[in-house]
């Protein structure tokens, strides 16, 4: 049985026109590579050595101090009508507006955040810590790793880009620092450590993104899109969800890990644009095995073409075992559309093995 969780991406919501917020559901069916089924509730209208080997870990100040100049608070436009308006029943807004957090990535003012921070928007403003903004554009986004690039035209002097760390070399128990603009609350600082890493949680558009990192540093509806960093100040991820029964802050926070935001960026700063890997399966625990077992297969995917079905339980992806349908979400990720991978499975209790050759996951 799927075990049911409630995630909220962290977008500040703040409408305009006198209207109330809306909040749009998903339910993370697509290709999710876990036990669970996630519900995340989308509120708008708003390479380095490990912390533990760095000789000169700084303080939460230290860190503060030398991030917050690359640190911004974004805020959206957006008009709000058609089929994915938040007034079903009648009400109109003409423009809705939402805030989140980013950070300065080049001194050619490229600006990272999350894709559900600018999703929609007509218009962005960027807010420099020192108050000056300024007009961005969207450069490109990614929806698959909840991750967007926005591009201001803004002095160099404005521009302290923050370096990117390995998130690889994390453990569970380093202390870490997330900074944004928590409700508004631009600057904000807390801490707090790596709770877990390589959890799985879901992106808007229902696929699953790998490897995110857990973090019980307090992170509300506004740090979307801001950065968490080590004790030696480099960005290893950026903070997306909370879970949380009622939407506030309970101390379990997801962020995209640096190492996805570094090979993800390079390309969205380039203009180029992203493809991922597409098994076309919806997997979950088997109860009998260790393995992946297919809950369901997606017609005309990869995975229906190579003849698997629903049932079958995958025990090993390219020659890696697989213990558990983490284990496969994160071989699948591993690859790149087009390859050839030699699946191995069990069905009616027999094993078996075939070829499938991966597609480009579907927007």
């Amino acid at each position: 049985m799927l075990r049911k969780r409630t995630t909220y991406l962290i977008a500040g919501a703040a409408l305009v026109a006198g209207a109330g917020a809306g909040a749009g559901g998903y339910s993370a069916l697509a290709d999710r590579g876990g036990a669970d089924t996630t519900t995340t509730v989308v509120q708008r209208s708003t390479a380095t050595s490990s912390p533990a080997a760095v000789t000169k870990a700084l303080t939460v100040n230290g860190v503060y101090m030398g991030a917050r100049a690359g640190v911004v608070e974004i805020t959206t436009s957006s008009t709000s009508g058609g089929s994915n308006s938040p007034f079903p029943f009648g009400g109109s807004s003409p423009q809705s507006q939402a805030q989140g957090s980013g950070f300065v990535y080049d001194t050619a003012g490229h600006i990272v955040t999350n894709y559900h921070v600018v999703q929609g928007a007509t218009s962005i403003s960027v807010a420099f810590p020192d108050g000056s903004k300024y007009g961005a554009k969207v450069v490109g986004t990614d929806p698959s790793s909840d991750l967007a690039v926005v591009k201001v035209n803004a002095p160099s002097s404005k521009l302290h880009p923050l370096k990117l760390g390995d998130s690889g070399a994390l453990q569970v128990g380093d202390g870490v620092v997330a900074i944004g603009s928590p409700f508004g609350l631009e600057g904000t600082v807390t801490t707090g450590i790596v709770s877990a890493l390589n959890r799985d949680i879901s992106a808007t558009n229902n696929f699953t993104i790998s490897g995110a990192i857990q973090t019980d540093a307090a992170i509300n509806h506004g740090n979307s899109g801001g950065p968490l960093l080590n004790m030696a100040g480099e960005v290893v991820g950026i903070t997306t969800q909370i879970e949380s029964p009622s939407g506030a802050n309970d101390g379990v926070g997801f962020a995209v890990p640096s190492n996805t935001i570094s090979s993800v960026v390079s390309k969205l700063a380039k203009g180029q644009k992203i493809q991922h890997p597409y098994l076309g399966v919806l997997v979950q625990s088997s109860a009998e095995r260790s393995g992946a077992q297919l809950a369901r297969v997606r017609g005309g995917s990869p995975a229906a073409d190579a003849g698997l079905k629903a049932g079958d339980v995958i025990t090993s992806f390219a020659g890696r075992t697989i213990g558990s349908p983490g284990d496969l979400t994160s071989a699948v990720a591993a690859k790149r559309p087009g390859d050839n991978i030699a699946v191995t499975y069990v069905r009616g209790g027999k094993t078996k093995t075939v070829h499938v050759k991966l597609g480009v996951r579907p927007s």
